[in-house]
């Protein structure tokens, strides 16, 4: 999967490249040491999934072989947790931070809320991820000829909050006009997808480690119906097939065939903007900015060679999905490309949150 263009990817490589730390900086030794990994969701969603598939073997390869603790502070959508981590994180590399979309999204739109700064964060591991949104049994619909029945009621959706990682899956949603009473303050995906189970939220989306780990089963004993995935989207906007579910239409295609027409407008054009700056790079490893370069590079070194080792497409495949990975300068320097959102259409997305939600900024 290519998340962006050859030239882009390709000036990437070389920044890398010409940024790469000597190997006499690899020195640094964590013997003995816990290294505290905060996650700023609660157990179970794709952020903590994705965190316990990286965690073990973050261990094993970072020199010394330390003990690396998952610590959840859910809250705020992620905001607690990532206020608290640019507030107490320490810079000897035994403080890491893993984000996600519902901690990019509200520092690109200037949630008030957030008092954290990724110009203060150094990326040393960037995973592109997808996701499914699926429906409850009850309303009969299998795919794009039931968009019809779906319209006709009115469908909670468990999630976080406006401004979380579910942001361009409710702008899909409302795309095609389906009533849809979100309930907001959800702790993580995992607590959605539980008042799901629970039949209090008629539709739900999660990234693709849940989706594979926690709702596939749900989905083989016939209690959740998947309508599309949200596809992969590149630098430019096109919209193809997430390899981890090649076999879904994506919200494209979906949206085409229900409708007659291909989604466009304003839009349409902050759905791919919200893709790009939140699924492209939407789960990364971050170390506070003043690490010394040994520690930066001892990371750098650790993530190159669990994503390099022959293995661990496959064990990605079954627990995260199958995406390619970015380490080191090239994730750091992805993450500004992609937190580079256009203004309009970031006014759009905020008249949009104030209008629906009543969201402040």
């Amino acid at each position: 999967m290519k998340l962006f263009t050859t030239p882009l990817r390709a000036a990437l490589l070389s920044a890398a490249a010409a940024l790469t730390l000597p190997q006499a900086l690899l020195a640094q030794d964590f013997s003995g040491e816990t290294i505290e990994w905060t996650i700023p969701f609660g157990v179970g969603g794709g952020t903590d999934v994705w965190a316990r598939f990286f965690a073990p073997q973050l261990s094993q390869a970072l020199p010394g072989q330390p003990n690396v603790v998952v610590l959840n502070v859910p809250g705020g959508g992620s905001i607690t947790g990532a206020n608290q981590f640019a507030n107490r994180a320490t810079s000897d590399g035994l403080s890491i931070l893993g984000t996600s979309a519902s901690t990019q999204y509200p520092a690109i739109l200037g949630d008030p809320r957030v008092r954290y700064d990724y110009a203060d964060w150094t990326a040393i591991l960037a995973s592109p991820t997808g996701g499914v949104v699926y429906a409850d049994p009850k309303y009969g619909v299998t795919g794009p000829e039931g968009l019809e029945t779906l319209k006709a009621e009115e469908i909670r959706f468990a999630s976080q909050g406006a401004t979380a990682l579910e942001m361009p899956v409710l702008l899909a949603l409302k795309m095609m006009g389906l009533n849809i009473r979100p309930v907001f303050g959800m702790e993580s995906r995992g607590a959605g997808r539980l008042a799901f189970e629970r039949g209090e939220a008629g539709i739900d989306f999660q990234t693709s480690s849940a989706y594979l780990n926690s709702v596939v089963p749900l989905v083989d004993s016939g209690k959740a119906v998947p309508l599309f995935s949200m596809g992969v989207v590149d630098a430019d906007g096109n919209v193809s097939r997430d390899p981890s579910f090649p076999d879904l239409p994506t919200f494209v295609e979906f949206f085409t065939e229900a409708t007659g027409a291909p989604p466009e407008g304003e839009s349409f054009e902050a759905w791919k903007a919200l893709m790009i700056a939140g699924y492209s790079l939407q789960k990364m490893v971050v170390l506070p900015k003043d690490t010394p370069a040994e520690v930066i590079a001892s990371y750098t070194e650790a993530a190159r060679q669990i994503v390099e080792a022959p293995d661990f497409r496959e064990r990605a495949g079954e627990e995260i999905g199958v995406y390619d990975q970015l380490v080191g300068e090239e994730a750091d320097a992805a993450l500004k490309v992609a937190l580079t959102v256009d203004p309009a259409i970031r006014e759009f997305l905020t008249t949009w949150l104030s209008e629906d939600y009543g969201v402040r900024f």
